[in-house]
């Protein structure tokens, strides 16, 4: 499998040191109960919907959004347990991990309310893209696009710099992203989330592509997991869709990896814009 995306510092005592100074939030009991009924070989939605109901903001949350219209369901939710047998013990755990990631991820940030939109904006595009190339099912996708950035709270927290560090890799036209990160502070966001996933108990094709998204040579790449390449051309994809929703003009990362990205996909730089106009019009139903 594809590696390159790593610290580039020989001096592998100097990065443990480092990760030793970040602070990666512990998985949460209530992910492990979530997690522990839905890899059992036949989950039960009683049992999920009673791990949920014993948190009355988990439980609120399930509810909101079972309503919201981004389901567009006919039938309002009106218990934990009729939510989930509305929309399934699947979607139920993907979107209960993506509320439990909002509670746990915590920065002083101003800019955390717009990074949750981003992220939620991504996955919802994901979710959907794979529904049209199947490269993983709706729900890793779903996942991958939440946790994509996760890593970027995290050092947040641990460098007081890192906003500007943050906002310089996503002004550059040529290096990779990471390795603006990684010049400034021996890691970069990628690393550092892969490594949350893992903790996390996330599917290995989450956190693998997590740690290799900015690495677009990994598209061309054979070795590597068809998934994991899915994942990455596709998420580079939705982040130039969601760019351009938000009235950006200039595109660093889809000048690097665009072409790579329609390749991969089999589709040309105009059958891209018209996925991004599809996309738009999604965000603007949800939203």
């Amino acid at each position: 499998m594809n590696q390159q995306v790593r610290a580039p510092v020989t001096d592998k005592q100097a990065v443990d040191s480092l990760l030793k100074t970040i602070r990666i939030p512990p998985r949460p009991s209530l992910l492990v109960d979530l997690q522990k009924e839905l890899n059992k070989d036949d989950p039960s939605a009683k049992g999920l919907a009673k791990i949920i109901a014993n948190d009355v903001a988990l439980a609120a949350s399930l509810l909101k959004l079972t309503n919201s219209s981004f389901f567009g369901l006919r039938l309002k939710a009106q218990s934990v347990d009729h939510a989930v047998s509305l929309i399934g013990i699947n979607q139920t755990g993907t979107l209960m991990t993506g509320i439990i990631a909002r509670q746990s991820i915590t920065s002083s940030a101003s800019s955390m309310g717009k990074f949750w939109d981003f992220s939620s904006k991504r996955a919802q595009a994901l979710s959907a893209m794979v529904r049209r190339l199947p490269v993983c099912s709706p729900d890793v996708a779903h996942t991958f696009g939440l946790f994509c950035d996760i890593g970027v709270p995290i050092l947040m927290e641990r460098f007081p710099d890192y906003v500007d560090t943050w906002k310089k890799a996503n002004s550059e036209f040529d290096l990779p992203l990471t390795q603006i990160e990684d010049q400034h502070h021996i890691t970069n966001h990628a690393s550092i989330g892969s490594l949350m996933a893992r903790t996390w108990g996330l599917p290995e094709q989450v956190y693998t592509a997590i740690l290799l998204h900015h690495d677009y040579r990994t598209l061309e790449d054979t070795s590597t997991e068809d998934g994991v390449r899915g994942l990455i051309a596709l998420s580079a994809l939705a982040e130039y869709a969601i760019q351009k929703y938000e009235g950006q003009d200039v595109f660093p990362e889809w000048h690097k990896a665009g072409a790579m990205v329609c390749q991969y996909l089999g589709i040309s730089l105009h059958d891209a814009e018209d996925w991004c106009e599809e996309l738009q019009d999604l965000f603007n139903t949800v939203h």
